[in-house]
């Protein structure tokens, strides 16, 4: 398990554009929230994406890349971006490594095995996890408010 204080693991995925993106690059630059959801257009995911589509410009006067990450495919996740008029990026851990790297992978949601928990981590310009919550109940949309409080903090 990931905690507070430890290195981010690195990860390349897909995005929804099918372009690449490497969590390393923004080291140095710019702090990470990276949201790992289970199912694209599920009611509870849509809520949470739509969230943070709708406060984008508090994510963004933070310095902060919102990277929202499920098991869907690519091309599933540019449909769900489009239709759901999101403003950040979506990335595909459809073979399930990053969310292993991250112990955020269900052993068992809904008769399926190996899709993402509802989950937060802040990592910081240096790549350390700044804050970490992982649910094991898919209904619990993380807690924003102390999201932003520690993304306030880094500055």
């Amino acid at each position: 398990m990931l905690n507070i204080g430890d290195k981010a693991p690195d990860f390349t995925l897909q995005t929804s554009e099918l372009d690449k993106i490497t969590l390393s690059t923004f080291e140095g630059d710019k702090n990470v929230l990276l949201l790992f959801f289970p199912l694209a257009f599920s009611g509870v995911c849509t809520d949470e994406m739509c969230g943070v589509r709708d406060n984008m410009k508090i994510y963004d006067s933070l310095n902060a890349k919102v990277i929202g990450v499920s098991v869907d495919s690519a091309f599933s996740l540019r449909e769900f971006k489009k239709t759901q008029n999101l403003n950040f990026t979506l990335a595909s851990d459809f073979n399930k490594e990053t969310a292993k790297a991250y112990d955020t992978l269900y052993d068992e949601f809904f008769g399926n095995r190996g899709v993402a928990k509802r989950s937060a981590f802040v990592i910081d310009r240096e790549g350390i996890i700044k804050y970490a919550a992982v649910s094991d109940d898919a209904s619990v949309i993380p807690d924003f408010t102390s999201i932003s409080k520690v993304l306030e903090e880094l500055g």
